[in-house]
């Protein structure tokens, strides 16, 4: 038995690995300055359409199922162990699809500053891609489960919107956290769905949260940059 048991404990030692690789990625402490963006959010709570944790749950779970959460989900899945051929396209693609300059503003940004990081930290060259791009070609770089790697970029991502809806509504911490906890499942689910999407897979039908962005880049008093 002892055998099997050292195999067990290396395969859950390079697990935990890889788990905490991907925490370390996708922390709110990694500097890509996610806690400077509110995706519309902003706008949206500013024009009433949200105003507790239910109506801010359920924008978020329409950003899951049709909005830019699952594009970005869509590309990390695309950009995971494609050419450099392909991930050029698949990042000019990323790129054309943000519906607004701050969407477009928000991917870029966030993006250049994980390439950076990646770079200093691991020195792995990714070149400058936009954000998920940029994740899912990390993830693969660094061997880690892009089922995994998504769910918990869904997460990182359903996780700031909350901290920004904490500071804005006001949402109490425990509503934000409430609201994390209720989407989880949906964040697993996505992953699982999405494993080796292409950009084909490409959709979005939140018009209401891309409006919202686009109201934003003239809204006179804001505190997020999106």
């Amino acid at each position: 038995m002892r055998p099997m048991t050292t195999a067990l404990t290396r395969t859950t030692t390079a697990m935990t690995i890889d788990v905490l690789t991907l925490s370390q990625l996708l922390s709110p402490a990694f500097p890509v300055g996610a806690f400077a963006y509110s995706h519309g959010l902003e706008s949206a709570i500013h024009d009433g359409a949200i105003t507790s944790a239910t109506t801010l749950q359920a924008w978020l779970s329409d950003l899951l199922d049709f909005g830019g959460t699952r594009s970005d989900a869509v590309l990390l899945n695309a950009a995971y162990g494609a050419d450099p051929a392909e991930l050029s396209r698949i990042d000019a693609q990323a790129r054309a699809f943000s519906a607004s300059a701050e969407r477009l503003m928000e991917t870029d940004l966030q993006g250049a500053a994980f390439c950076d990081t990646v770079r200093a930290v691991w020195d792995l060259d990714l070149g400058q891609l936009c954000y998920p791009v940029a994740v899912g070609h990390a993830a693969a770089k660094l061997d880690l489960d892009v089922e995994l790697t998504t769910a918990l970029y869904l997460q990182a991502f359903i996780g700031n919107l909350c901290a920004a809806a904490m500071r804005l509504v006001p949402l109490g911490q425990v509503d934000g956290q409430k609201t994390q906890a209720a989407l989880k499942p949906a964040c697993v689910a996505l992953a699982a769905q999405l494993r080796g999407a292409t950009t084909d897979d490409l959709h979005n039908c939140a018009w209401l949260s891309d409006i919202a962005a686009m109201r934003h880049e003239t809204q006179y008093s804001r505190v997020f940059r999106t």
